[in-house]
């Protein structure tokens, strides 16, 4: 159970991330991490510091071992992916992802910094992926000039783009998880990757519905109001469902 939340705050903080998009699920989730940070705040973090302090409360409400299961695309088999949360979080002296970045190419001078939070929810109602990227890459763009001109992301060839996207995903390296995986049936390596916020909604889900039925059961049984049984420790409530099944 939760290190870090009531049970009666699993369920709403299960509520406040379910129905909602990937940008919003993030948000609730920052802000149960940081109880009193401005959600403008959190919103203007680097990806990769967001999903910093997801991770960081999953393990506070979960523990430290993550358990997951991926299909292989190859043959469809099911792998499972155990490691520890701890290995994802940023090591000692590792330096901060900074808050502008400088990309050169040829006559081409640009200042870009780090996407946040804010920008993929300005981007999530597109519906279409090429414009969501495109629209990502402007936003970070800060200043751009090809010799005394100034420019815009529709004056960048192929190549300058691609080397924006290469510079910013090495100046925010945690803002993208992906694991290298294995198939143990027929030997295809691919790539998965991993999206804290949707990861550990899916585990908030898991945890709410299995609260909700001991409520319901207690609930049917004694008479009991949620608030009753949820102030209950889990361990008074697995007794008084064993002393049900007796």
């Amino acid at each position: 159970m939760s290190i870090g939340l009531t049970s009666a705050g699993i369920l709403n903080l299960w509520e406040a991330t379910s129905a909602t998009t990937a940008p919003r699920r993030a948000l609730a989730l920052m802000a149960a991490a940081r109880p009193g940070a401005a959600i403008e705040e959190l919103a203007a973090l680097p990806l990769g510091e967001s999903h910093q302090q997801i991770l960081e409360l999953r393990r506070n409400l979960f523990g430290n071992t993550f358990e997951a299961v991926s299909s292989c695309p190859q043959c469809g088999e099911e792998l499972e992916v155990d490691f520890e949360v701890g290995l994802l979080l940023r090591r000692p002296g590792e330096p901060p992802v900074p808050a502008e970045i400088e990309v050169e190419v040829g006559e081409l001078r640009l200042r870009a910094r780090p996407l946040t939070t804010a920008d993929l929810l300005t981007a999530e109602g597109l519906g279409d992926a090429e414009a969501a990227a495109r629209l990502l890459l402007e936003r970070s763009i800060l200043e751009a000039r090809r010799g005394a001109a100034a420019a815009r992301l529709g004056d960048l060839d192929e190549d300058e783009v691609a080397v924006l996207a290469e510079t910013l995903a090495a100046a925010d390296p945690r803002a993208e998880i992906v694991f290298a995986l294995a198939c143990d049936a027929c030997g295809h390596e691919f790539r998965q990757p991993l999206e804290p916020a949707s990861f550990l909604s899916a585990e908030l889900e898991i945890h709410a519905r299995r609260l909700l039925h001991q409520v319901h059961i207690l609930a049917r049984a004694y008479g009991w109001r949620e608030a009753d049984v949820l102030a209950l420790s889990p361990q008074r409530r697995r007794t008084y469902l064993e002393l049900l099944e007796s």
